[in-house]
């Protein structure tokens, strides 16, 4: 079985591709190598991956149409991962533009090909960011998420709707996983976990919005990917009890389902802060902040669809993530 992965230099493409990899699927790992982060950092989780000799990585744009369709033309996939896209709340602020190239034109133009290039199982990757003003907690994915409140979220919700109308109109078997704040070795340097440990670490002040009064539905990368790879091998089919009265944005008529990925336990920003300082035996100097815009207060996933359908639920502790994660990171930068 041939997969591609899109983003595999990202944190969860990378962690995704050597799993597979592992299980002895043949792989095919694209990704532009934007700078949007230190390009280092995924030209070396390329290197740790790029012996095996059924993997493949090709530096591509997936914005660029004539590169996408060469690339259907040349390999023959029966499953996509799309992990590709343009993360990062803030930064929608800042670079609108990029969102829309990287989140929806890509995301368009690898369902033109799989038109004319069929896959078995199309697994997009979404966001908790979708859930915006949701205030109903836990955030189920039968609950409306029609109210983003950054342009990251909104584009994410966009291509969920893209892929819907692919499905639906081209028979394209299509999962939506929406990830809840993920973490772990190799992780990105914009999130929070790898800024506080390096800022603790190089004895610089942490920033703590909303002066700490959040929750996140912390995630171990080990989780996501054993439920991103359980759910590929499970192909949706159309919902019987579907019907266009009573709508459920979680399922469909066509073949075409929605999970969250969450480890169903939001933690405390400040616990989160303490388990940090815990791991490096050093406490953070803390620089108390507002609420940003585009942030939410709390994140907090209800699993039960993804339990009930792929038998498997997220439950590694923050104890045991962070501590893996600060190892990883005393051994990439060298920290003594």
């Amino acid at each position: 079985m041939k997969v591609l992965v899109t983003g595999a230099a990202g944190f969860i493409g990378f962690h995704l591709s050597k799993r597979l990899l592992e299980e002895n699927y043949e792989v095919v790992g694209v990704d532009n190598l934007s700078p949007y982060y230190d390009v280092n950092l995924k030209i070396d989780r390329i290197k740790q991956i790029e012996n095996y000799k059924n993997f493949k990585f090709i530096r591509l744009d997936l914005k660029e149409t004539r590169d996408v369709f060469k690339l259907f033309e040349e390999e023959k996939f029966d499953y996509i991962l799309h992990m590709a896209a343009q993360a990062g709340v803030r930064y929608s602020l800042k670079n609108p533009y990029q969102y829309i190239d990287s989140n929806i034109f890509a995301t368009v133009n690898l369902f033109e090909a799989v038109k004319l290039n069929p896959v078995k199982h199309f697994v997009l990757a979404s966001t908790s960011s979708v859930y915006g003003a949701n205030k109903k907690i836990p955030f189920s994915v039968h609950h409306n998420v029609d109210h983003p409140i950054s342009l990251y979220a909104a584009t994410k919700k966009s291509a969920e709707l893209i892929a819907h109308t692919y499905s639906a109109l081209f028979n394209i078997p299509v999962t939506v996983l929406r990830f809840f704040t993920v973490y772990g070795p190799w992780g990105r340097p914009d999130m929070a976990l790898f800024i506080f440990t390096k800022n603790i670490i190089e004895d610089k002040p942490i920033d703590v919005y909303n002066y700490g009064k959040m929750k996140r539905d912390f995630t171990y990368i080990d989780d996501v990917v054993e439920s991103v790879i359980r759910v590929m091998k499970k192909i949706p089919q159309p919902d019987p009890n579907w019907d266009g009265v009573n709508l459920s944005p979680a399922t469909s008529f066509a073949q075409y389902r929605i999970y969250n990925i969450g480890n169903n336990q939001p933690v405390e920003l400040l616990k989160f802060i303490e388990v940090i300082e815990e791991c490096l035996g050093k406490k953070a100097k803390k620089n108390f902040l507002p609420l940003q815009a585009g942030d939410v207060v709390e994140t907090y996933a209800d699993i039960d669809d993804l339990v009930k359908d792929i038998g498997f639920k997220p439950n590694t502790p923050i104890e045991v993530g962070v501590k893996k994660f600060v190892e990883w990171y005393k051994s990439y930068y060298r920290v003594k």
